[in-house]
């Protein structure tokens, strides 16, 4: 039986100084596409990452203005508990991401301007010129230009998606702070009914008795609260307090 051939370690040479040299000066040559459709199809694709991709900040952006606008979006909502603030966050995101896309537009544009500056030099009529340099800008960046649109499209529903679910939390968590505190106000009624009714039968009154948490002393003193309050809305409270009719505060 023929036994397996054994393959043998290959050898991996240094390359000497004078082969990196010459490696270096051959790179010199391939520094990327010198035509000006070339550089363009090169910036057309530079220009994807700020179009389509999912970080926030691009390279270009400035944290500390960015936090700003974070910052700003958080005072305007104020938003409480966990998945509110991460509706205020992704908001703020969303928001950056679409007030970028004009200058990705200016952007665009730019750099077709200086790549195709060359382009239609016979052209005699300068104002035409132009225009014609406009139309190659469009149809070499067609494909980026329309992203904007569509991205722009989907920005506006995800953002105004996240503002309603947002409102949502905010219209819910603070109707239900109003019907608790709705409920505590009839609670610190009803407390204060049964108190007066205790002192108006000349018997004591135990809180606990019939259900509150309130002691006494909180009871009576919010008794006395509403009295003098109501007093003072009424524009007698001195009148009441000459005849004696409220509890000292």
């Amino acid at each position: 039986m023929t036994r397996p051939r054994m393959l043998e370690p290959k050898t991996f040479l240094m390359a000497s100084p004078n082969q990196l040299a010459a490696n270096r000066a051959n790179a010199q040559f391939s520094s990327g596409p010198t035509s000006s459709q070339g550089k363009a199809k090169v910036s057309h694709n530079a220009l994807k990452t700020g179009l389509t991709g999912r970080t926030v900040l691009l390279p270009s952006d400035d944290a500390a203005v960015y936090q700003e606008h974070v910052d700003r979006i958080f005072r305007q909502f104020a938003p409480a508990g966990d998945e509110e603030q991460r509706l205020t966050h992704s908001l703020a995101g969303t928001l950056w991401r679409l007030e970028r896309l004009p200058s990705l537009e200016a952007g665009i544009y730019a750099v077709g301007r200086r790549e195709l500056a060359a382009q239609f030099g016979d052209e005699q009529e300068e104002t035409v010129r132009k225009a014609m340099i406009e139309a190659q800008i469009f149809l070499t960046y067609r494909r980026d230009l329309n992203n904007l649109s569509i991205q722009e499209a989907r920005l506006r529903r995800q953002y105004e998606k996240e503002e309603a679910d947002l409102k949502r939390l905010i219209a819910e968590r603070q109707q239900a702070a109003r019907d608790c505190q709705k409920a505590e106000n009839r609670r610190w009624q009803d407390a204060i009914g049964h108190y007066k009714s205790a002192k108006q039968h000349g018997l004591p009154f135990e809180p606990a008795e019939i259900g509150f948490e309130f002691s006494t002393e909180e009871i009576t003193a919010r008794a006395e609260q509403q009295q003098r309050q109501a007093a003072i809305d009424c524009g007698r409270y001195y009148e009441y307090k000459k005849k004696g009719w409220l509890q000292a505060a």
